[in-house]
């Protein structure tokens, strides 16, 4: 049995893209989570798909099947690539994240792989940590040319060595998954998918969340987030556990799991108005892979996901122990990633047994109630199963922490 080592804290780290795990929650809310909408949304960016499909970029994988009506068939999964551009309007935000001559470069700062399994639905939401040491493999950029191959680099340098389609080719060498999906989006972009739902309400735990870094000094309790807040409440870092990049990833999922509830409400899903302007701000904002440029493309997985129960849709951060060749990168745990992965091949219900987020980034405050009372079963009767055999569900190991959408946790603040 390989020995697990202890989590690398990353709280020091000194990088040009320390800001950059923003809010791509939000590209997966739109990607995936589109959800809410279903094929509303689709349908009603229909007259904007020219646009759209402009700057689409071929990916490897890409899905050979040609978009029609109705619900995407099988399992599939689509990629989320964040990167941290230094956009004119937030120059003055970002500080000294765009200053110097680091300010020029793009790195893919936030990889989500989001996991639809089929029959019956559930959605996972993978995410790989920006200083995870892995090879990168030679990839085709989109001027034709190739890269060469290489070992050891942080998997947040995809980006910048072959765009979206080499970020999409070392996730899906690292996990042994097919991506035929990909969606990239920017600070910029996330700011305003974020104003087009009206903001997410968040929760603030411990006294309350202060981050000299993103100017933020909040007290604790609930609060609504968007724009440059939603922005800067999803780069904090030196705010939330202790200090870890890690610790940043838990409560970025917080932001994406009352994401998910917030687009499903009566707010959103109720209001056409508010439909069309989220579609139209995911059509303007996002940079797809040609696979995913079709407006029938987004009803049909939208479809295929629209009604999974909040319990079967859980966010992991990919496991990971410590480099041993240095303090400040990780490298993959692939004892723990292949009972992940084996376990979402098997489709049966996920059991966290990992904190609700690494490094204590996040706390758990969801109500417990206690169980239902039992009636016996009559004498001489079998007790019906609680669950058939094969719905038995799967317990992770200990190093994949996460949790689903049916739980609340809250930002574990350090003022």
């Amino acid at each position: 049995m390989r020995k697990r080592g202890t989590i690398a804290r990353h709280a020091r780290l000194r990088s040009p893209s320390a800001g950059g795990q923003l809010l791509t929650f939000l590209a997966v809310a739109v990607a995936v989570v589109v959800v809410a909408a279903g094929g509303v949304v689709g349908f009603a960016a229909y007259g904007l798909a020219s646009e759209f499909a402009t700057n689409a970029v071929a990916l490897g994988d890409d899905a050979d099947v040609p978009p029609s009506i109705g619900e995407y068939e099988g399992p599939f999964d689509v990629l989320i690539v964040g990167t941290d551009e230094c956009e004119e309007e937030l120059k003055a935000a970002m500080g000294e994240r765009c200053e110097g001559p680091d300010a020029g470069g793009e790195l893919n700062d936030v990889n989500m792989l989001v996991h639809v399994a089929d029959d019956p639905r559930r959605v996972t939401v993978v995410s790989f940590p920006r200083d995870l040491q892995i090879p990168i493999p030679s990839c085709t950029r989109e001027d034709g040319t190739t890269t060469t191959p290489m070992s050891g680099q942080p998997i947040n340098s995809a980006y910048s060595v072959g765009g979206l389609g080499c970020v999409a080719k070392t996730i899906s060498v690292l996990s042994q998954q097919t991506i035929p999906f990909a969606a990239k989006v920017s600070f910029g972009n996330v700011v305003n998918i974020t104003d087009a739902i009206g903001g997410v309400q968040v929760c603030i735990g411990n006294d309350g969340i202060r981050d000299p870094n993103t100017g933020i000094d909040w007290p604790a309790g609930p609060r609504t987030v968007q724009g440059l807040d939603a922005l800067q409440f999803l780069r904090t870092r030196y705010g939330v556990g202790d200090q870890s990049d890690l610790a940043r990833i838990g409560n970025q999922q917080q932001y994406m799991s009352r994401l998910i509830h917030k687009i499903r409400s009566d707010e959103v899903l109720a209001d056409p108005a508010a439909l069309l302007k989220l579609a139209t701000a995911a059509v303007d904002n996002i940079t797809p892979s040609e696979s995913l440029a079709s407006p029938l493309r987004i009803v049909q997985l939208a479809l295929a996901v629209k009604s999974v129960p909040f319990e079967d849709i859980t966010f992991v951060q990919y496991p990971v122990l410590d480099d041993p060749a240095d303090a400040d990168k990780v490298i993959p745990d692939d004892e723990a990633a292949a009972a992940l992965w084996d376990a979402l091949e098997q489709n049966r219900p996920l059991q966290l047994s990992g904190e609700a987020g690494s490094n204590g980034g996040v706390i758990e405050v969801t109500p417990t109630t206690p169980p239902p009372a039992t009636t016996p079963a009559p004498d001489g009767a079998t007790p019906a199963p609680t669950a058939s055999p094969g719905e038995e569900a799967i317990v992770l190991p200990e190093n994949v922490n996460g949790s689903n959408a049916e739980q609340e946790t809250c930002s574990a603040g350090n003022r």
